[in-house]
């Protein structure tokens, strides 16, 4: 039986996330959930996207992902099976599938459903989904393929020949900011060149490897271990202490000669 993993905007005070569970379990004792987060802000889309974008792709081939993020956010109701890269997502048409997918998932099907509203849609519809894909079930038995899902896009870099311009996509849990501006894109723009990274009313020179080798509460700068750079501050809240959060902009400017 495949891993479940189970993320959602339920939080740790309540019980939505344990009944979610629960069901799928009393379904099938056997089975392997595992919970990413359930610490996504409410309704917050890109947050899952980043949170469940970063990890899904260390999960074995044929992981099934429910996730119970905005479920109510579609006023159609609908709610979507899909396959991408060997994994299985079960969400509510609310966008995330396409942002997950860079819009291009290879299998996409429209739940089955007997009810026009469910009160908890996760419990009655994701979970006992996730559970008949997990078991090896054919994703075409859950319903009809479609073509038609909400559409998202992901934010773009700005590329030119002297710098690259990026944003906050995600704060963590330590206050640091990760931005969708990449190792792979500063090296092919900047050709070995010496660059600076600004953001807010701050300029860094030096990309460290990691936070400790600048002193508390000193500015940092590095690259995560998917590539991205991400700015922290050395045993202190970036995101507070520099007045900066999701979408801030961003820029690296590269300087002729070595």
């Amino acid at each position: 039986m495949a891993v479940i993993t189970f993320t959602s905007d339920f939080g740790y005070t309540d019980h939505y996330a344990a009944a979610v569970k629960a069901t799928m379990l009393s379904l099938q004792p056997q089975a392997q959930i595992v919970d990413i987060s359930h610490g996504i802000e409410p309704f917050n889309i890109p947050q899952a996207e980043y949170v469940i974008g970063s990890v899904f792709r260390e999960f074995p081939e044929g992981t099934v992902h429910l996730i119970a993020v905005d479920t109510h956010g579609c006023k159609q109701g609908k709610y979507h099976a899909a396959k991408y890269k060997g994994h299985y997502f079960l969400l509510a048409d609310n966008g995330l599938l396409s942002l997950l997918t860079d819009g291009q998932p290879e299998i996409v099907v429209e739940l089955q459903t007997d009810e026009d509203v469910m009160p908890f849609p996760a419990k009655e519809l994701l979970a006992p989904a996730a559970l008949f894909l997990a078991k090896g079930g054919d994703i075409d038995v859950l319903g009809e393929r479609t073509t038609s899902y909400k559409q998202l896009l992901n934010r773009q870099l700005r590329l030119n020949d002297h710098s690259v311009t990026g944003h906050v996509i995600h704060v963590d849990r330590y206050g640091n900011l990760i931005t969708n501006i990449t190792k792979d894109s500063v090296d092919t723009i900047g050709h070995g060149r010496t660059y600076t990274v600004h953001f807010g009313r701050e300029t860094v020179g030096r990309i460290h490897q990691n936070y400790t080798q600048v002193e508390d509460g000193d500015c940092c700068c590095l690259y995560n271990h998917l590539g991205q750079l991400c700015i922290g501050i050395n045993k202190g809240n970036a995101a507070e202490l520099l007045g900066l959060g999701f979408d801030s902009q961003v820029d690296v400017r590269f300087y002729p000669g070595g």
